[in-house]
């Protein structure tokens, strides 16, 4: 072997041993600990019964989901023009763009069970003497990074002020990775999940997230979603999961978090493997 192939090789390999991840060859982790068994999100609430008014994303379906001692209650806030944020999932209401709109324009509109729509501080205030159900927190996506960037500062502040901004209280999740990235830059040590299938595992950590919540169809498609998050060390949320057989699926894989429509249904599927806060 002549000097200069040695030299190469060497090169070679030292070039080999710094890529990869970031940390210098080490898998990168987001150091999420799996849940030894499934914690049940309410989707927009435990809407789907009596006492939540079969009214989604309404404070009687927030407090049927506390009531029943569901381990997460899942909700959607938007922002409107004059940057009040409303715990409601559409974009639009009777036509109107939510984000285009005051708050005023929607003052009328009443949910199934006759509440009007709840304001953000009015859904904390309802959410704040119940440690047992975690707020599984939807900022859905808006326009642009400006008004994204407004709307996670300003809910960052109201979870403040009602003593939830907490990561035992609370967890992040949103189709915009803008809104995922400040979340998580602006609340260190919390779960954020991106709920995009646009990227892989590896790819959402390198944007600063811990954490996976995929559709379900999405998630049984390609092992690798569970494989590669597993690897990395972040969390794992399945949505929306109504059918006993569905929920035996994403369940059999190993998961943490499962939100659905219908969730008596999955705590009588899951018995003991039931995670309650």
């Amino acid at each position: 072997m002549t000097i200069r192939k040695a030299m190469a090789l060497l090169l070679a390999g030292a070039m080999m041993a710094s890529c990869g991840t970031k940390s210098g060859g080490k898998a990168a982790s987001a150091g999420q600990k799996p849940f030894d068994g499934v914690g049940i999100v309410a989707h927009r609430g435990y809407w789907n019964c009596e006492e939540g008014g079969f009214a989604r994303n309404s404070v009687a379906a927030l407090k049927a989901a506390q009531k029943a001692g569901f381990w997460g209650s899942e909700f959607d806030v938007n922002m409107t023009a004059d940057s009040v944020l409303i715990v409601f999932h559409d974009s639009s209401i009777n036509g109107k763009r939510i984000e285009s709109n005051p708050h005023s324009a929607f003052e009328d509109y009443r949910l199934e069970n006759g509440e009007p729509i709840p304001l953000l501080e009015q859904f904390l205030a309802a959410a704040q003497p119940c440690p047992t159900t975690k707020l599984v927190f939807e900022m859905k996506q808006h326009s642009t990074p400006a008004i994204e960037d407004e709307a996670v500062r300003r809910s960052v502040a109201l979870l403040k002020t009602y003593g939830l901004l907490d990561p035992e209280r609370v967890m992040f999740i949103s189709f915009s990775l803008h809104v995922c990235r400040e979340f998580a830059r602006l609340c260190p040590g919390f779960t954020v999940q991106y709920l995009g299938a646009n990227l892989w595992p590896a790819e959402v950590l390198d944007n600063g997230l811990n954490g996976i919540d995929l559709n379900h169809d999405a998630y049984m498609a390609n092992g690798r979603f569970h494989d590669e998050a597993r690897e990395k060390g972040m969390s794992i949320n399945v949505w929306t999961v109504n059918s006993p057989e569905r929920m035996q699926q994403v369940v059999a894989t190993g998961i943490d978090q499962l939100t659905t429509d219908e969730p008596m249904k999955a705590r009588e599927l899951l018995g003991a493997q039931e995670v309650r806060k």
